[in-house]
């Protein structure tokens, strides 16, 4: 239902410098074109031997070989990143050579990761999934957790953002993968047609309301939505809201209070004419160039649809304002992030490629490292890191990055719980909004489908 990906259109420079340094100074950016001093950068983002150790002595130690496997593989945007990465830890470390083995995360590449698991054949250390795919070989308790790591190396995954570790946890609420990026939805705004009518953007419900109220006395459609093609995200935000994260991320028998709530609010909208007049016959597409012809001032979408922004000096990407009464916190954002590095326990048990395990996955997932990943693939997707905007970033892109750094948490959507059940729910809210059916009933005829 969802593009469920990350971006690969190229907003921002992509960076073509080695690792900047990020060490225990978790705020030092990775700025391209400031890397003179590459190799020795490297041993800032990789880490020490021991935790509170002295940098210069993590340059030696005895040989070791680390088996690596990622997912960038093939055109992936993040592989020529992931390669210099590799490349600048062993020139630091010299002790350390890595084998790589990183192909695209097709089916059968997920097919070979589990068999390798199952037989004793597993890497070092792994990117791989964080949701269900990773169930299998969660099973074989292979894997290390964050936690036990941060017993000995404080400092593994410190520039991660709390929200990013939480999102990127296993199915059984365990936090064992470092992420990266991963993908988001938000509102986007022509912040253009908010200064022509003299409106902040939208904050809070109130602002939003005034917006809508606004626009629509002066013949601008106020949000850019197909209630019969893709009323999804709207589903998810107003559900999120209404209903705070605990209700919104359950799966229940019968439709929760919260999600009526929210689901009502479609009703509301539209009787406040918030969209086109055609929003029941019109499809995405459409909706999507009414925004982008300024003719309409707001559209709900996620991070694959930045790549459609022309006019990225007057388009800006905001938190979702909110509704009445809302349980959710300001700045919960909808998304995902769905995969990241793995210590294995095979790596773990061994001193010298302990260390070494250690270092590869701070260097690829410190604030440097992730800089370089989200610019590679166009300073669009949600960091798991605070990143420092890329030098001449349009607004657009610098919205974004602000959006995406002060996520106060990061929620799946709905069809990440239930399924294709999720499909019927869609599929009522026409009806919803008119009142032809009860949010209840939509929601408790989309439930009865969940196995």
């Amino acid at each position: 239902m969802k593009k469920k990906v990350l971006s690969v259109l190229l907003i921002g420079t992509m960076t073509a410098s080695v690792l900047a340094g990020c060490g225990n100074d978790s705020g030092e950016a990775a700025n391209a074109g400031e890397n003179a001093n590459a190799t020795a950068d490297v041993a800032d983002a990789t880490g020490t031997t021991e935790a509170g150790g002295d940098t210069a002595e993590a340059a030696t130690g005895n040989p070791v070989t680390l088996k690596t496997v990622s997912m960038f593989g093939g055109t992936d945007p993040n592989k020529e990143a992931y390669e210099a990465i590799n490349a600048e830890v062993m020139e630091q470390y010299s002790y350390i050579t890595i084998e790589d083995n990183s192909q695209t995360s097709d089916e059968e590449w997920k097919a070979a990761v589990n068999a390798d698991f199952s037989v004793g054949n597993e890497p070092d250390v792994i990117q791989f999934f964080t949701d269900a795919t990773a169930d299998s070989i969660i099973a074989t308790d292979k894997l290390v957790s964050i936690e036990e790591i941060r017993a000995e190396y404080p400092e593994y995954a410190a520039d991660t953002l709390d929200s990013a570790l939480a999102a990127a946890a296993n199915t059984d609420g365990v936090q064992r993968a470092v992420p990266t990026t991963g993908y988001w939805e938000g509102l986007f705004c022509n912040k253009d047609l908010f200064d022509q009518y003299g409106l902040e953007l939208p904050t809070d419900w109130e602002s939003l309301e005034t917006a809508i109220t606004t626009f629509k006395e002066n013949d601008i459609i106020p949000i850019a939505c197909s209630l019969n093609n893709v009323p999804h995200y709207w589903i998810e935000f107003l559900m999120l809201y209404s209903a705070g994260e605990e209700e919104y991320t359950s799966i229940p028998e019968t439709a929760p209070e919260g999600w009526i709530k929210g689901l009502e609010m479609f009703k509301t909208l539209r009787d406040m004419g918030a969209f086109p007049m055609d929003t029941d016959s019109v499809d995405d597409a459409y909706t999507g160039q009414l925004f982008r012809d300024k003719k309409a001032a707001m559209q709900l979408d996620g991070s694959w649809y930045a790549g459609n922004i022309e006019d990225t000096e007057n388009t800006v990407v905001i938190a979702f304002p909110g509704v009445p009464e809302q349980k959710a916190e300001p700045n919960s954002l909808v998304g995902g992030i769905s995969s990241g590095f793995y210590i294995t326990r095979k790596a773990w048990e061994d001193p010298d490629k302990r260390d070494a395990a250690v270092k590869f996955v701070m260097a690829h997932t410190c604030q440097a490292g992730v800089q370089r990943y989200w610019e590679a693939t166009g300073a669009v997707s949600q960091a798991a890191v605070e990143v420092t905007p890329v030098e001449g970033a349009t607004p657009f892109a610098e919205s974004i990055a602000a959006y995406t750094s002060s996520a106060s948490a990061i929620v799946a959507p709905t069809d990440s719980r239930i399924g294709d059940a999720y499909k019927t729910l869609v599929s009522e809210i026409v009806k919803v909004s008119t009142g032809s059916m009860t949010a209840e009933d939509a929601i408790n005829e989309a439930l009865a489908l969940v196995q």
